[in-house]
C-alpha cells in the first residue's frame, strides 16, 4: 500500500500500478480527450498537455536550430551501429534541450523509419536506412537504444518506428493496396520491425497510409497478432496525419467516420493525428461510434492507458527522479564532431583506379564543379542549419582557395517578353534573412512564401537566371543573389526563396514550347498549376482566387548567355583534376509524395561531367544524393566514382578529407545500384521472390553490389571458422590490412542453401520452376546475417566473431504455416560486399525435414502459394484474413502449390470463394473447371467443390478469373479416409 495521497504520483510504485490509478480519475471525456496527437491538460490532477510526434529521423527536424546528420539513408551507408547509437543519444539529448527551450517540442519522436529500400525509385527512400531487413534492423536497434537512453526506468525519448507495413511507394499512397505474399511478409517487412521491437527500445509504431493485402494498415490485424506479441511493453500506435479520415475519404474502406474510428481503435490504433491541433473532430468521432455502441469503454481505456504508460516513462510525472530532464546538450563540440565522423564514415567509394586519394600539393590545382558543389542540401526532416560546410567550401579550406577553380555549370538565361525583359526589381527596405522555418513549426507545411518582396516585372533590363533542369523537364530559377523563383499565397512570382523546399515546393517550373511559335515558350508553374503572366502589377500565376490558364500565359523567349556544360569545360582543362559533385535536391523529383520515374541522372548533369571528362581525364564523379542513379557510362569512362547521402552540417567538410586522403573511405552500399530501369519491376509490385527484387533474390548484374564500397587500403581474410553451437551459429574470421594506411573495413557474412537456387539458372521473371519435395525453391541467393566496422592500422589484424541465431538459416514455410530451419547443409559466405565473397565456409544442421503439405489433414490456405502469376492478395473480411484474386479482370491469374500431400486418398476440392468468375484445377493428370455467379459481394463467401480423386504427394495449380476471391481450399474426403 501506498501512503501517498494520489498514487500514481507515488514514484515508489511501478508505473502499471500508478498508470491504472490516474486512469481511473479520469472522466470519460478526459481519456477520449488523450486519444488525439494534442492531448489537452487535465487540470484539476495538475496534469500538462502532451503531444505525440516529433520528428528526428537524422536530427531534431521542425522546430528551428539543431545538429543535422547526414540523411537515415547515408547512416545506413556506415554500416556502423555503435555510430548510430552515438548519433541517436545525441539526438535524443538536443530533443530534451530543445524541449526546455520550447514546449512544443515533443519527447515521443516519431523516428526511425525502417520500410526496406525495396524499390529504388521510392520517393521516401532517403528516410530509409537499407534494402536488407537485417542491416536495417541492426540500425534501427541502434538508433532507438541511443534515443531511448540506458536508465532502466526512465526513458530519454520515446521511439516510434514509421511506417507499419510494406510502404514502398507515393503514387497513390493512400489508396494503393501492396500484396504481400507470407513468406515477403515474414521474412522481408515484418523483420524489419521486429529486431527494434524485441530490443526493448521502441516505444511504438506508426501505420501506413498504403493498404496490405487489400486492407488499410490502420486497421490491421497484424498489430495484434505480430507487434504486440513480441514485447510486453505497452506499446502505443500513432496514426500517420490525415490517417484516421482517410479510411472513409479516400479509401472508401467504411461508410462513416464513426465505423472507420471504431475499427482503428478496436485494430491498436491509439492516437488520432488527424485536423492538426483541432481534437474536436476526431474525438466526437470517438464519442459518437461509443454511443453507437460500435466501441465501449474498454477500447478507450486501453488506449488512453498506453498512452499514460509512455508518459510516465518519459519522467513526465517524477521531473525530480528523471535523469534526463536537465540535459541541454544542444550543438556541442561533441555533437559537431560526431555529424563529421558520420559524414566521413557514409562516403562510399565506388570505383578507383588509383586517382584517388588526392593528396594536396603545392601548385596542384582543382576544379569542383556541378549543381551540387556549391550545395548543403536539407530534406523534409531535417532541422534548421547552425552551421553549414558544401563540398566547394571543404576543399577550399582543404586544398588552400587559391588552388580551387569554380563552376556550378548552371546554364545562365534572360527571358524576353513582348513588353521587354522579365526582371527582378529592387527591394524596399530591409529584407527578412531569416531561413524558412528557422523559428520552428509544429507543421511546416503551413509555412507561408513570403510576400515583403516585389513580384517580377517587365523592363529594359534582363535579369540573368540560374536556370537548372532537375530532370523530366523541372526547372529552379535562381537569382545571383542566390534566391529562387517561387509563388505565395497570393499568386505572385518573387524571387524569395534560399532554397527550393515546403510541402508543395513552390519553386519548380516547367517551359512548354509554344506551337507556332519559333522559340516561344510558356512557363509553369507546377506548385499550383498555373501558368506565368506579367501584367502592369508583376509576374503571378493565379489571379482573383483563379490560375491562369495557359491560353492566358504570357509567351517567354530564351536566351541563354552561357551554357553550363562551357563553364564547366573552360574550369577543368584549366586544372590538374575535377571533381564533378552531381545528385538530386532532396524536394524535387522524388520525396515524399512524389516518386522518382527513372534511375537515370538529369540530362542537364549527365553532360556536365561528360564536358569535365572530355576536357581532363583526371575526372572524379562525386554523387551527392538520396538515391542510386544508373550511372554506367560515367562507370565505365571515369577513373573515380564516388557516392554520399546528403550529409548533413558536415557534409563538405567530410568529403574534402575523404578526397585528400585524410580518412579511408569505408561506407558501404546499402542498397543494390541496378544497371538500368529495365532491370526494375513494376513499383507496385511487392513480392520481392516472384519479381526477383534487391540483392535477396536479382539474378541479373548489378551496375553496384549491396555492400560494395573501396577504400585505400587492402584487406585480407582468413581462417574462417563455423561451428553450430544449439541454437546459435558461431562465425569467427580475421580481417588484415594488408595496406599502408590506416582504414576501415566493414567485414559482411551471409548465408545460403548449400545447394542454392542459382545452381540451376533459372528463366527470369514469374515463371521460375516448380521445385521437388526435396529442393525448395525461390530461397534467397544470400542474405546477411552479420556485419562489422572495424579500424586497423597498416599491418593489424583482428580476429571477429558473430553469433548468428540459426534461425537466421531459415525461411517461413508456408507449408506448414511456420518459421522452418531445414536439415542440411549451408553455406557460410563472408566477406567485403554480397559480390566480393572472400571466404567460404559450411554449417550443417541437424533435424528432421518438415515433409510436404498435410492438405488432406488441414486443407490449405489461398495466400499460402508457392508461385504466382497474375494475382493479388486482397482482404478476406475487413477485418482479418487474406484472399486471392486475379489481378487484372481480363487476365487469369495462376497459382501454384508445391508437394500437396493427399494422402490415401481425396474424393475432391472445396474452395471457399466469392465474387464471380471461374476456377480451374489441376492435379494428378486431371483438370476441372468450376464457374459461378456472383456470390453478392466480395465479403460473401460460399462453398464450391470439384470432383477431383487426388491421393498422394501432387502438385496443385489453380487458375481463377472474373471477380472472384478465392480463400481456403479444403478436400473433400474420400470413402477410405472417411
Amino acid at each position: 500500500m501506498t501512503d501517498h495521497p494520489l498514487p500514481f504520483r507515488d514514484p515508489q510504485l511501478s508505473f502499471s500500478r500508478r498508470t491504472a490509478d490516474l486512469l481511473g480519475r479520469l472522466t470519460l471525456d478526459e481519456r477520449i480527450a488523450m486519444l488525439h496527437q494534442f492531448a489537452p491538460a487535465v487540470e484539476r490532477l495538475g496534469i500538462g498537455p502532451f503531444r505525440t510526434g516529433q520528428e528526428a529521423l537524422h536530427g531534431v527536424a521542425w522546430m528551428g536550430p539543431a545538429t543535422v546528420f547526414p540523411q537515415a539513408v547515408g547512416l545506413g551507408a556506415t554500416w556502423n551501429d555503435d555510430l548510430v547509437r552515438r548519433i541517436g543519444e545525441a539526438v535524443g539529448n538536443e530533443v530534451r534541450a530543445k524541449r526546455a527551450q520550447d514546449e512544443r517540442v515533443g519527447l515521443n519522436v516519431w523516428a526511425p523509419t525502417v520500410n526496406l529500400l525495396r524499390h529504388p525509385l521510392w520517393g521516401r527512400g532517403e528516410e530509409g536506412y537499407s534494402e536488407d531487413p537485417a542491416l536495417t534492423s541492426a540500425i534501427a536497434v541502434a538508433y532507438t537504444r541511443g534515443l531511448r537512453g540506458d536508465d532502466p526506468r526512465y526513458w530519454r525519448t520515446a521511439p516510434v518506428l514509421k511506417h507499419w507495413l510494406a510502404h514502398n511507394n507515393e503514387t497513390d499512397r493512400d489508396t494503393a493496396s501492396s500484396s504481400v505474399r507470407p513468406r515477403v511478409l515474414h521474412e522481408y517487412d515484418l523483420r524489419a520491425f521486429r529486431d527494434a521491437v524485441r530490443a526493448g527500445a521502441v516505444a511504438g509504431v506508426m501505420p501506413a497510409y498504403n493498404l496490405v493485402n487489400g486492407r488499410p494498415n490502420h486497421v490491421s490485424p497484424l498489430l495484434g497478432q505480430h507487434l504486440r506479441r513480441w514485447t510486453d511493453q505497452p506499446l502505443v500506435v500513432c496514426s500517420d496525419a490525415g490517417a484516421p479520415s482517410n479510411l472513409v475519404d479516400s479509401e472508401h474502406y467504411f461508410d462513416t467516420h464513426e465505423e472507420a474510428t471504431a475499427a482503428a481503435l478496436k485494430a491498436g490504433v491509439d492516437s488520432f493525428t488527424d485536423h492538426g491541433t483541432d481534437s474536436s473532430v476526431m474525438t466526437g468521432r470517438i464519442r459518437d461510434a461509443l454511443a453507437k455502441g460500435l466501441i465501449d469503454e474498454s477500447d478507450i481505456d486501453t488506449a488512453a492507458g498506453r498512452l499514460l504508460a509512455m508518459r510516465f516513462a518519459l519522467g513526465e510525472f517524477d521531473p525530480e527522479l528523471d535523469p534526463y530532464a536537465e540535459v541541454d546538450d544542444l550543438d556541442t563540440e561533441q555533437h559537431r564532431a560526431l555529424a563529421l565522423e558520420a559524414a566521413e564514415q557514409a562516403v562510399v567509394l565506388l570505383k578507383n583506379d588509383s586517382l584517388l586519394p588526392l593528396e594536396p600539393e603545392q601548385g596542384r590545382t582543382v576544379a569542383v564543379v556541378g549543381l551540387l558543389a556549391d550545395a548543403c542540401k536539407l530534406d523534409w526532416y531535417s532541422g534548421t542549419l547552425m552551421h553549414r560546410s558544401t563540398p566547394l567550401d571543404g576543399i577550399r579550406e582543404r586544398y588552400g582557395a587559391e588552388n580551387v577553380l569554380f563552376a556550378e555549370g548552371v546554364d545562365r538565361v534572360r527571358l524576353k517578353t513582348s513588353d521587354g525583359w522579365l526582371q527582378v526589381p529592387a527591394a524596399d527596405g530591409a529584407a527578412d534573412t531569416e531561413a524558412r522555418g528557422a523559428e520552428g513549426a509544429l507543421d511546416p507545411a503551413l509555412l507561408a512564401g513570403r510576400t515583403d518582396l516585389p513580384p517580377l516585372t517587365c523592363g529594359d533590363d534582363a535579369t540573368e537566371l540560374a536556370l537548372v533542369d532537375w530532370g523530366d523537364g523541372v526547372l529552379t530559377l535562381r537569382t545571383d543573389e542566390g534566391l529562387y523563383l517561387s509563388v505565395a499565397d497570393d499568386g505572385y512570382v518573387r524571387a524569395s526563396a534560399d532554397e527550393p523546399g515546403g510541402w508543395v515546393v513552390q519553386e519548380t517550373f516547367r517551359l512548354e514550347a509554344v506551337e507556332g511559335h519559333d522559340g516561344g515558350h510558356r512557363l509553369l508553374h507546377i506548385g499550383t498549376g498555373g501558368y506565368v503572366s506579367v501584367a502592369a502589377d508583376g509576374a503571378k500565376v493565379a489571379g482573383a482566387g483563379e490560375k491562369i490558364s495557359r491560353d492566358d500565359a504570357t509567351v517567354f523567349e530564351r536566351e541563354t548567355v552561357e551554357h553550363g556544360a562551357d563553364a564547366v569545360a573552360r574550369v577543368a582543362a584549366a586544372a590538374d583534376t575535377v571533381i564533378v559533385l552531381a545528385g538530386n535536391d532532396p524536394h524535387i523529383n522524388g520525396r515524399e509524395t512524389e516518386d522518382r520515374t527513372t534511375l537515370a541522372l538529369a540530362a542537364q548533369q549527365d553532360r556536365l561531367w561528360r564536358a569535365a571528362h572530355a576536357a581532363n581525364p583526371r575526372t572524379v564523379l562525386v554523387l551527392a544524393s538520396a538515391y542510386p542513379y544508373a550511372v554506367t557510362d560515367a562507370a565505365d569512362s571515369l577513373p573515380a566514382l564516388l557516392w554520399t547521402a546528403h550529409g548533413g552540417q558536415a557534409a563538405g567538410t567530410a568529403l574534402a578529407r575523404v578526397l585528400a586522403g585524410d580518412v579511408s573511405p569505408a561506407g558501404r552500399l546499402p542498397q543494390t545500384w541496378y544497371a538500368s530501369d529495365d532491370d526494375l519491376p513494376g513499383l507496385l509490385d511487392y513480392d520481392i521472390i516472384g519479381s526477383r527484387q534487391t540483392y535477396l533474390y536479382f539474378d541479373g548484374t548489378p551496375l553496384f553490389a549491396f555492400g560494395h564500397g573501396l577504400g585505400y587500403a587492402d584487406f585480407s581474410y582468413s581462417a574462417l571458422r563455423t561451428e553450430v553451437d544449439g541454437e546459435q551459429l558461431r562465425v569467427s574470421l580475421t580481417v588484415t590490412n594488408d595496406g599502408g594506411t590506416a582504414a576501415d573495413e566493414v567485414a559482411q557474412v551471409y548465408v545460403r542453401a548449400a545447394v542454392p537456387a542459382e545452381t540451376v539458372p533459372p528463366p527470369k521473371g514469374l515463371g521460375r520452376r516448380l521445385g521437388t519435395l526435396d529442393e525448395p525453391t525461390d530461397l534467397p541467393l544470400r542474405k546477411l546475417v552479420a556485419h562489422r566496422r572495424v579500424h586497423l592500422a597498416p599491418g593489424a589484424a583482428e580476429r571477429i566473431e558473430f553469433d548468428v541465431p540459426v534461425e537466421e538459416l531459415g525461411h517461413w514455410s508456408v507449408a506448414h504455416g511456420r518459421w522452418s530451419v531445414e536439415p542440411g547443409a549451408y553455406e557460410v559466405l563472408a566477406g567485403a560486399s554480397s559480390a566480393d565473397i572472400r571466404l567460404t565456409g559450411t554449417a550443417v544442421v541437424d533435424g528432421e525435414a518438415q515433409g510436404p503439405r498435410p492438405v488432406a489433414a488441414r486443407g490449405l490456405e489461398a495466400v499460402d502459394y508457392d508461385w504466382q502469376k497474375d494475382t493479388e492478395i486482397l482482404d478476406r473480411t475487413k477485418t482479418e484474413g487474406d484472399a486471392v484474386a486475379p489481378a487484372s479482370a481480363g487476365r487469369e491469374g495462376s497459382l501454384a502449390y508445391r508437394a500437396c500431400d493427399f494422402g490415401e486418398g481425396v474424393d475432391g476440392l472445396a474452395f471457399l470463394v466469392s465474387g464471380e468468375g471461374s476456377i480451374t484445377v489441376s492435379a494428378g493428370g486431371q483438370v476441372f473447371l468450376l464457374q459461378f455467379p456472383d456470390s453478392g459481394g466480395p465479403y460473401e463467401y460460399r462453398t464450391l467443390e470439384a470432383g477431383l480423386g487426388l491421393r498422394g504427394v501432387q502438385e496443385l495449380r489453380i487458375g481463377l478469373t472474373g471477380s472472384v476471391r478465392l480463400a481456403r481450399i479444403d478436400v473433400v474426403a474420400g470413402k477410405a479416409s472417411a
